[in-house]
């Protein structure tokens, strides 16, 4: 089946392919990937080697500790990722562009939304990501930092929720939003005492929950300049081309298709905000009528429905999903 024939089937279907962020991790995850296809098994040893570790042991066998260690997830979840686009591609023979309009990823998955569309090669995503994730762990000593999911508060509410909380701190405390990933779901991340405080003030505030996340640095925040100067020498020196299809960015909420657009953005999602709910508005508003979540778990499909319930949504994680996929072109 030729590009032109899926495209004048689907006539009416407008997809996005997203790719989900750390927290998606479980172990077990792209096994059956591997001992399905060939060109899953083809992107876990590329990927092995390029890192110079047997990252596919962790990701098939764990133990979960190490699976969820930043340096770790971050990789791992590209690879399945970007896994299952290459077998769609090969087992469909279609190209990027025949399936998908557009691309975007949360966080970490906005590398694999690039590998996917071409604009990266696997070997710089896989070093990119190991990078990411090891100087973003050592921005901030481990117990200095935190993060926090407020379930309730409007961007606006969080905001002046996270400058009281720094307000009533000390010098040099900081919370910042980090995540808008669907109305009434937001996270700040920043200092321990200042998130903290966060927490405290948003259940006085009427938050439906509020809670400190088990993560193990805080994301997203002006905490993670280090990491932010190191992925900048890093992508300067990366290869990166032109994308298949566009991507909506993270820090942007916007199309974006300039490689020097994709090189400026990825350092500044490094400190900023993950602009997730109006970046799936922004696909909506294009013309997207169908996000396809793939890669580990169904956290995006799950936002997607906050976010917009005129969304279809489905998730593609292992041989039965890509099977009923291709069916349905």
């Amino acid at each position: 089946m030729t590009g032109s024939q899926i495209n004048l089937r689907n006539q009416g279907m407008t997809r996005a392919f997203v790719f989900p962020g750390q927290g998606s991790q479980a172990v077990g995850m792209g096994k059956e990937l591997a001992d399905a296809f060939s060109a899953a098994r083809h992107v876990f040893e590329e990927v092995d080697e390029t890192l110079k570790q047997n990252l596919t042991k962790v990701m098939f066998e764990g133990p979960d500790d190490d699976l969820r260690l930043t340096e770790n997830a971050q990789p791992a979840l590209m690879a399945v990722s970007v896994a299952i686009v290459r077998v769609i591609q090969k087992e469909g023979n279609v190209a990027l562009p025949d399936v998908a309009s557009y691309v975007a990823g949360h966080s970490l998955g906005e590398y694999a939304a690039l590998a996917a569309a071409g604009a990266l090669s696997l070997a710089d995503t896989a070093r990119l990501l190991k990078l990411r994730g090891t100087t973003m762990q050592k921005a901030v000593p481990v117990g200095q930092g935190a993060m926090a999911a407020l379930m309730g508060p409007t961007v606006e509410e969080t905001e002046a929720i996270a400058a009281d909380a720094v307000a009533a701190g000390e010098a040099g405390d900081v919370c910042d939003l980090a995540n808008d990933n669907a109305p009434g779901q937001v996270v700040v991340s920043g200092s321990t005492a200042a998130v903290e405080r966060a927490v405290e003030i948003a259940s006085e505030r009427g938050a439906k929950r509020s809670i400190m996340l088990p993560v193990s640095a805080p994301f997203h925040c002006s905490l993670m300049q280090p990491a932010a100067n190191a992925m900048a020498e890093a992508l300067a020196e990366t290869t990166i081309l032109p994308p298949a299809v566009p991507l909506v960015a993270n820090v942007t909420a916007d199309e974006a298709r300039d490689p020097e657009e994709f090189r400026k953005n990825l350092v500044t999602q490094v400190t900023g905000r993950v602009r997730w709910r109006e970046g799936v508005l922004t696909l909506k508003n294009k013309g997207v009528n169908t996000l396809v979540e793939t890669g580990a778990g169904k956290v995006l499909s799950g936002l997607a429905r906050r976010i917009d319930r005129e969304l279809a949504t489905t998730s593609i994680q292992g041989p039965g999903d890509i099977e009923a996929f291709l069916g349905s072109l």
